[in-house]
């Protein structure tokens, strides 16, 4: 259908939140959100008002004399994203996106607001500052990657330590969950990845709907669990440091999975924790997409995205500081296979790949075959998630 300055517009039903420097533009039909300036805003507000676009596209230009303003090019791009439904009186049709089920909505609000509160709070702060102080004081207590060895046996380890690993994920993602709960907000856990890592992701894609300043407490609640687990497990460390070797084991591997977790969330390269934090007090979106096209400009041998950098004016800046933390946290992610997953996988495979010629009757061979099988489950699980991300998109997840 063509459009033209005498067509008039209807669209779906639209919420608009105010955010940081712009709007967020929230479809009630499909949950989508999309930030939008105010010159765009406006334009909204005078097509449900019964304005032609041409009628509209002069009262933009007198009242944003500075803004380059094309309706019928807006029209067109409110179209693409499916937010009209009539044209000139004829319904426009609307592919049906299916809406995927939110969960948690049985957990009360009274009951994430008992973890996250003004007092809470402060409590996470004081145990953070606590866990600082421990491991300076007691050096022993930082995190070695020999730790994950607690058996002779390989298969043994990596069972102990997907268990525990396991078990902290989903109370950090539960933090997420508790906090999401707390503002009243549906979410639900998926299956995820960064990079080769499999783990399990938090949908926090209704946050757009809080003011920004409630946001930055969804986005840091995964942490705040974090600190808690390891003031837990550094207090037994030092209380019951007489105790058998496998209690302190157990902890140790849960003081370096947990350690290991919360630098993880400095690798802002990523969309990490710390990222949406970091995207949320500056009011800048796509701030990985924009960093990752300049960086490709910048690099001789990194071919440009071919999607060019969408920034609004004033974000420039902005997103060249976010371009240096990105930078660093990829050096945090070199810092991590240096110290530790490059010498964990090393250990392992020179302890089972001799099982291997010790015949199918004895236990190291059953290791290095177990190993092995939980190697590739983890595998399995990368690519279902890679499969879904890359075949279906993906939400703000954390």
């Amino acid at each position: 259908m063509n459009l033209t300055n005498n067509s008039l517009l209807s669209l779906i039903s639209l919420e608009i939140h105010k955010d940081k420097k712009h709007y967020i533009v929230e479809d009630k039909f499909s949950g989508e959100f999309y930030e939008m300036p105010e010159i765009c805003v406006a334009a909204i507000e005078l097509i449900n008002s019964g304005e032609t676009l041409g009628r509209i596209e002069q009262q933009l230009k007198s009242t944003y004399p500075t803004e380059e303003v094309d309706m019928l090019d807006f029209a067109e791009q409110l179209l693409e994203m499916q937010l009209v439904s009539e044209i000139d009186g004829v319904k426009i049709d609307i592919k049906e996106q299916e809406k995927q089920t939110q969960g948690f909505l049985w957990i009360s609000p009274k009951v994430g607001k008992f973890f996250f509160n003004q007092i809470t709070y402060l409590i996470y702060g004081v145990l953070f500052i606590v866990n600082l102080f421990l491991v300076v004081a007691n050096p022993s207590f930082f995190p070695y990657y020999q730790d994950l060895f607690i058996f002779d046996y390989m298969f043994m380890n990596i069972l102990v330590w997907l268990g525990i690993s396991f078990v902290l994920v989903l109370i950090h993602e539960f933090g997420h969950v508790l906090a999401m709960r707390a503002f009243n907000l549906p979410t639900r856990l998926e299956v995820g990845h960064r990079l080769f890592l499999v783990v399990f992701e938090t949908d926090m894609g209704a946050v757009w709907k809080l003011p920004s300043k409630d946001r930055n407490v969804l986005y840091i609640a995964g942490l705040c669990f974090d600190i808690v687990i390891l003031f837990l497990a550094l207090m037994c460390q030092l209380l019951f440091s007489g105790s058998s070797g496998i209690f302190l084991s157990v902890l140790s591997v849960m003081v370096l999975d947990t350690f290991i977790r919360m630098v993880y969330q400095c690798c802002i390269y990523m969309k990490t924790d710390f990222y949406y934090v970091f995207e949320n007090v500056s009011g800048c979106y796509n701030l990985m997409e924009n960093a990752q096209y300049r960086l490709r400009k910048l690099v001789p041998f990194l071919k440009p995205a071919a999607k060019e950098e969408v920034t609004f004016t004033d974000e420039r800046r902005t997103v060249f500081i976010y371009s240096i933390f990105y930078v660093i946290g990829v050096g945090l992610t070199i810092f991590l296979f240096a110290i530790y997953y490059i010498p964990q996988l090393l250990f392992a495979w020179k302890k089972v790949v001799p099982g291997f010629s010790a015949g199918i009757g004895t236990l190291p061979f059953w290791d290095a075959a177990i190993f092995t099988l939980q190697i590739l489950i983890v595998l399995l699980l990368l690519l279902y998630s890679w499969r879904k991300k890359y075949l279906s998109g993906s939400s703000v997840s954390l």
